[in-house]
This record gives C-alpha cells, sequence and structure tokens, in this order.
C-alpha cells in the first residue's frame, strides 16, 4: 500500500446553506417537521424564502462540512462533490478551498447548485429544505480515482445515497478504495435516508464500509427496533467499527464486541445545531486518522459539535486544531 497524501476524502452534496430563525409557529404554517429534513423543488424552496426573515448564506452539505472540519483540525482533507457554473457554485468552490480542503470539481453549465434553507427555531433545532439541483446528476464519472485512492478513510454521505447512478458511484468509489487499501466510513444522515433504502444500505455496510456513523434515530430505524441497545449490538455485527451518537447523552463506540461510552461536550448555549453530527464525525475522523484511541477519537468528535452548536451555521469558527491542544486531546505532533 502506498503512503496516503490526505487523511480524509469525503463524497457528498455540495451545497451552499441559507440559514434564517422562525418560531415554531412558521414551520408549522409552511407544513415543516421541526427537525427534518425534507426535499423541496425550486418553487417550494423560494416561497419558504420569500415567507422568511433575514438569511445568511454559508457553504454546507454533510460530507463537506465534516471534510472543513478535519481541515480544521490540521488534517489533510478533499472533497468531491458537483457543482454548476453559477453564483452558488462559486461560492461553494472558494468557500471549501479557502478553508484548505482540496476541491477539484469542474463547474457544469446548465442545472443549478444545491441549495439548503434552513430554519432554526429558538431552542437550537434546525429544520433543511432542500434543493438538490446538480448534485442529483452526481454518477460514477465524477469520481476523482487519484483522490480517493490517495486517502486513508474515504466517507461518504448517506444523503447522496438516493439515485441508481449515486449509488454506483459509491461503489465506485469503495472499489478504488479497496483497491488502494484505504478505509471507507459512511454516515446514515437522516432517518428519511435509512427509511427510503434500509436493505440497500444494510447490503452496503456489509459488504465493505469500515466505520459508520449514525444517530439514534437513524440506527434504529435500520434495525427497525425501538430498542437503541438492541440496534447497537446488530451494527456491532454488521461493522468493525460504528459510532453512535445520541445527543446530549454523548455517544457509543461499537468495535469488537465492546462499547464504549462518551459524554457530550459541555457548551454554554446551544444557538443552533446544523452541522453538529457533521463536525462529531470530523473530529472522529481526524482522531482514527491519526491511530488514537476510539475514546479520544470521540472527545475530539465531541468537543468539535460543541464548538459548531455554538454559533449559526455548519462549519467551525474556531481553528479546532487548537482547542483540541487545549482541552489536551491532540499534542503538536498528533496534526504532522
Amino acid at each position: 500500500m502506498t503512503a496516503s497524501r490526505f487523511d480524509v476524502v469525503g463524497i457528498g452534496n455540495a451545497i451552499v446553506d441559507i440559514i434564517g430563525r422562525c418560531d415554531d409557529d412558521f414551520l408549522a404554517r409552511h407544513g415543516a417537521a421541526k427537525g427534518s429534513m425534507q426535499l423541496v423543488d425550486t418553487p417550494a424552496l423560494m416561497a419558504l424564502y420569500n415567507a422568511m426573515g433575514p438569511a445568511i448564506e454559508i457553504s454546507g452539505g454533510s460530507a463537506a462540512n465534516t471534510i472543513a472540519g478535519i481541515a480544521s483540525f490540521g488534517g489533510m482533507a478533499g472533497f468531491i462533490g458537483k457543482v454548476s457554473d453559477d453564483e452558488f457554485g462559486r461560492i461553494f468552490s472558494h468557500d471549501i478551498r479557502a478553508q484548505g480542503v482540496a476541491f477539484n470539481a469542474r463547474p457544469v453549465a446548465g442545472a443549478q447548485t444545491s441549495r439548503s434553507l434552513i430554519l432554526v427555531t429558538p431552542d437550537g433545532e434546525r429544520t433543511m429544505n432542500t434543493f438538490l439541483g446538480i448534485s442529483t446528476a452526481f454518477e460514477a464519472a465524477d469520481i476523482d480515482a487519484e483522490l480517493v485512492s490517495s486517502a486513508q478513510i474515504v466517507y461518504l454521505e448517506g444523503y447522496l445515497f438516493d439515485r441508481p447512478e449515486a449509488k454506483a458511484a459509491f461503489r465506485r468509489a469503495v472499489e478504488i478504495a479497496r483497491g488502494a487499501g484505504r478505509k471507507v466510513a459512511l454516515t446514515l444522515s437522516d432517518a428519511f435516508c435509512v427509511d427510503r433504502h434500509r436493505a440497500e444500505f444494510l447490503e452496503f455496510i456489509r459488504s465493505g464500509v469500515d466505520v459508520v456513523f449514525a444517530n439514534e434515530s437513524e440506527l434504529t430505524s435500520l434495525y427497525e427496533t425501538g430498542d437503541f441497545q438492541a440496534a447497537a449490538g446488530s451494527i456491532g455485527r454488521d461493522v468493525p467499527l460504528a459510532v453512535l451518537t445520541r445527543s446530549e447523552k454523548g455517544c457509543v463506540v461499537v468495535s469488537g464486541g465492546t462499547a464504549i461510552a462518551v459524554p457530550a461536550h459541555h457548551v454554554d448555549e446551544v444557538v443552533d445545531t446544523t452541522g453538529a453530527g457533521d463536525l462529531f464525525a470530523a473530529g472522529f475522523l481526524f482522531g482514527l486518522s491519526r491511530k488514537l484511541p476510539h475514546e479520544t477519537c470521540a472527545r475530539l468528535g465531541a468537543m468539535a459539535a460543541a464548538e459548531v452548536i455554538s454559533h449559526i451555521g455548519a462549519r467551525p469558527e474556531a481553528n479546532l486544531q487548537v482547542l483540541a491542544r487545549r482541552s489536551g486531546l491532540t499534542s503538536a505532533a498528533t496534526a504532522g
């Protein structure tokens, strides 16, 4: 196996987030289930946009947020996603490169770059309304084989696991990663993704995924049970390493027949939960790429999640590498 140039390369939707505040009544009036993610078309997106208050635009996308977090930890990171040759495509490309992430995609003329209108209620909960645009055209030809084969870990975003072409792209990425002796990680992304693709997710996980990230609702949906412990036992038999997040209850890391519970990191005020799971994955994957113990990886993830929920937006504002050193979770040698 040749040496890797990148710690983690992510594959997912390239999205620009449009974030605004609202109250619960606004969600009810517009038929948006609080805390959910629903796919919308352009008219529905614009109807919400016109009805909401002031908003800010920040580059996002689940796997892209994770990769930006890894770069903030001092890791070498790359991202593979599809953007259009439009204003939002230029915003996304500029922002992710400015964070030190390798992003080689060529903008495509025609369809629009993906956008997500994120409504944040006073309790910090986020409700996402996502227009996928050109991301729905993602296919195997968009996989950068050189980038995938040069990463220690290839990280796949479950949100992208929808159309047959995208599934083929995932399988192509796994084939390349396996051929290069790399690890494959998958995030289940959302319970609605699991509900739509449960059987295929399980088949995909069992056929060659090394690490699975899931929150409690995604995990219990995957195994169609309301019993978290039973579902944790099931995934422990299906994948070598499972990282299961439980919001304020922390997380459980399942590996080799053992489960380690790690508490959540303290945060003074929850401002916006957008990106919490993405940044948790960033911390865990960064630690994993540095061969740190699983408990330390989870603590890095919890710290990164706490940082991102303390402000608006799904990407870190503080330097995570500095925070990790101050917390005693990493040393100067870790980033090398």
